[in-house]
């Protein structure tokens, strides 16, 4: 098949590439040059397993091509995928407007019948109006083509994106018509074998499941974070209560480990958006609008215990910090639990040293020169008055404690990802502080 996808970021970049892989012809537009320059010598910009890899090798094979000529991209394929950024407006609602400038595009230059496809998150209602800006702009041109309609949510989390894109758990497809049920079948039909993986509904029920899905997930989090701030105050260990309740089938594993919070490009933006559209139509958001707080919360339940050890004066204190990225296996550190933590403790007096495996750019474009950035983990507890772990990157989580505990100045730990063994440590030696562990 012939794809444009329109949007070189997380999503637009990782699906264009698998349906390349695929071997469609992809076009992969975006409006920044120097982006697309990069992506065609290939220089990713992102930090995603195996996704530089499949970059080059269909760039190599001619699948996949990088441009910023939409015109071009748009007159020769006959699939158009939006995949462009919907950030959080400061009300909490989506900014719609790069993917209403892309309708505009698509109208201006659309030249044969084709299909228009809505990848980014984008409230109810939205894939409507972007017809209706096609339709205005072919009107204008005195043109008349038909497009289908369709919404195909992605469902990628970042970490594991490119094996989410080639071999997702299901497809979620809303359209208007038998005819764009089919294309997209055919367009997955090597992505996934069984039909019961095809999800189809209405454009308007497709665009809310994806705000379903993150919403619920991030519901989860925050209520065993809610239970970790009770477990804390009653001798309870949530890590006993996880396992308790994980091993009901109708509950789960997932998304049931207490820790400092939620961070990404998704959770905070997306429940922020269900919460305004409730706005919108005068429907009560109350279990989102607690999703949210207990969130904010969460991220300081580290600056708080550390308060508690060492009081609120950090002045002449140095703290190492383990990971900054919102989650491993990214650089992202938008909404990262680790900034709330950081500053927390700057505001206090205290100097903070810090490493992760993949996010240390980013981190110093976000904190400059207010905190020293080191190029190991070890290095980062060396004459550390404590170590913080936020993010849990595998390199994390089986150190060597004997190096740890002679490099620090003092034998504490606080662990924002409840990822080790507290007796082992307390043998040790070492004070260990854990989300939802009694502290005595």
């Amino acid at each position: 098949m012939k794809i444009t996808v329109i949007g070189t970021g997380y999503v637009g970049l990782v699906t264009g590439t698998c349906f390349a892989e695929m071997g469609n012809q992809v076009y992969c537009v975006d409006i920044i040059e120097e982006k697309i320059q990069n992506l065609k010598n290939n220089i990713v910009d992102i930090y995603e397993p195996q996704l530089n890899e499949l970059v080059k090798s269909n760039q190599e094979k001619g699948d996949l091509i990088f441009t910023t000529d939409i015109k071009f991209a748009i007159e020769n394929s006959d699939l158009y995928f939006i995949a462009v950024g919907t950030p959080m407006a400061e009300d909490g609602s989506c900014n719609l407007e790069y993917v209403f400038n892309v309708a505009q595009n698509i109208g201006e230059y659309m030249n044969h019948d084709c299909y228009v496809i809505t990848k980014s998150t984008v409230p109810v209602g939205t894939s409507h109006k972007i017809g209706k800006i096609i339709q205005k702009k072919l009107h204008e041109r005195n043109k008349s083509f038909n497009f289908n309609l369709i919404s195909n949510p992605e469902f990628l989390k970042e970490g594991t994106a490119v094996s989410d894109c080639l071999r997702p758990d299901r497809i979620v497809i809303g359209a208007e018509n038998e005819e764009s049920f089919e294309i997209m079948k055919q367009l997955y039909e090597h992505f996934i074998r069984n039909s019961y993986n095809y999800v189809f509904m209405n454009i308007n029920s497709a665009e809310m499941t994806k705000y379903a899905a993150n919403a619920m997930l991030a519901t989860k989090i925050s209520f065993m974070n809610e239970l970790a701030g009770i477990c804390d105050k009653t001798g309870v260990d949530i890590n006993e209560v996880r396992k308790g309740i994980g091993t009901d089938q109708r509950i789960g594993f997932s998304f049931i480990y207490a820790g400092c919070g939620y961070g990404g490009s998704c959770f905070p933006k997306d429940v922020n958006a269900l919460i305004n559209i409730g706005k919108i139509n005068n429907s009560p958001t109350e279990i989102l609008e607690a999703v949210n707080s207990t969130n904010n919360n969460a991220k300081m339940y580290i600056p708080n215990k550390i308060f508690n050890h060492f009081g609120e004066d950090l002045t002449e204190l140095t703290f190492g910090v383990w990971g900054l990225s919102f989650k491993p296996d990214t650089d992202d550190m938008r909404e990262a639990s680790s900034i709330t933590i950081i500053n927390s403790l700057l505001e206090k007096g205290a100097k903070i040293k810090v490493y992760d495996p993949k996010a240390m750019k980013n981190a110093k474009n976000i904190f400059k020169d207010e905190i020293e950035y080191c190029n190991n983990r070890f290095e980062v507890v060396d004459e550390s008055d404590a170590l913080i772990l936020i993010t849990e990157w595998k390199e994390f989580r089986n150190p060597n404690f004997e190096i740890i505990k002679n490099k620090l100045k003092n034998p504490i730990i606080f662990d924002g990802r409840n990822q080790f063994d507290k007796r082992y440590l307390n043998k040790m030696g070492f004070k260990y502080y854990q989300i939802g562990v009694d502290d005595c």
